[in-house]
């Protein structure tokens, strides 16, 4: 069974292409029977894709409009994807996803995804040019994030990775990377909080595998940790794609249930 489930929505709140309202009317349409909005909790060094201060309290009064207007027959909440590096509080919000969007290096703050050439241009000037230093500061900021932002949800545990397709930068199979993906998923172990399967990055055509890939998602499951389906949506299309695909991967890999979030705690669906 695959739960019509997303916790991870973006609107034109902060920056996704679609209204709070176009997203729910998108998601009940495909039989979601729940929603879960997350916008991106406000970054003062960067305002280009946050919600700022001031629409936060209007994004939450229109979902909780939507969640009225959508009482018995689709479940609405208002998240927050609050980065490592946000300051501003997460009170009043049903849930947090804790995100590293940024690494801070030389008093910089340097965008993770922005783009692939802003990546290149990051490793260069403040890493050595060395892609798995750039890799191994990732890691050990990701390791923290549930105690920074105390989040619910772990967001796309491997950032890292989206402009690395095919080993494009680095291999994931070398040591160095390897060993501090595992060492920074064993310190989010101990908080027992899911790591989503997040498939932001297939639906834009960066990847073939969601975040965590699935390498690192059979050693999460070897060590026993949850997960929930995501699909990191930023317009209506995306809502849903692709869980099909990851709920039958992840049975392979031996889960046997993903969560589901509700407001008196956390459910299991079996896969």
């Amino acid at each position: 069974m695959i739960p019509k489930t997303n916790f991870h929505t973006h609107t034109t709140y902060c920056d996704g292409k679609h209204t709070a309202s176009e997203m729910a009317a998108a998601a009940y349409a495909k039989g979601f029977t729940r929603l879960g909005f997350s916008g991106h909790g406000y970054t003062a060094f960067d305002e280009s894709y946050c919600m700022s201060r001031a629409d936060v309290s209007a994004y939450l009064q229109e979902v909780a409009g939507l969640k009225a207007e959508y009482a018995g027959k689709m479940e609405i909440d208002a998240g927050v994807e609050q980065d490592f590096y946000a300051t501003e509080p997460t009170e009043g919000f049903a849930y947090v996803i804790g995100s590293v969007h940024y690494l801070y290096q030389d008093g910089r703050y340097l965008p993770v995804d922005e783009a692939e050439a802003v990546t290149a241009q990051a490793v260069r000037e403040h890493f050595g040019g060395s892609n798995y230093r750039y890799v191994q500061a990732y890691f050990e900021t990701v390791a923290q994030v549930v105690a920074k932002t105390h989040a619910d949800i772990i967001g796309h545990f491997d950032l890292v990775t989206k402009f690395n397709e095919g080993g494009k930068h680095f291999d994931m199979t070398d040591k160095r990377f390897w060993h501090a993906a595992l060492e920074a998923m064993e310190e989010l172990l101990r908080w027992d909080k899911p790591f989503e399967i997040n498939t932001g990055a297939m639906y834009r055509g960066l990847r073939t595998e969601p975040y965590p890939s699935l390498a690192l998602l059979k050693e999460l499951q070897k060590r026993g940790g949850r997960i929930l389906l995501s699909s990191d949506s930023h317009d209506t299309a995306s809502l849903g794609y692709g869980f099909a695909e990851m709920a039958r991967a992840a049975k392979e890999l031996g889960f046997r249930t993903v969560q589901v979030w509700t407001p008196q705690g956390w459910e299991e669906t079996p896969l």
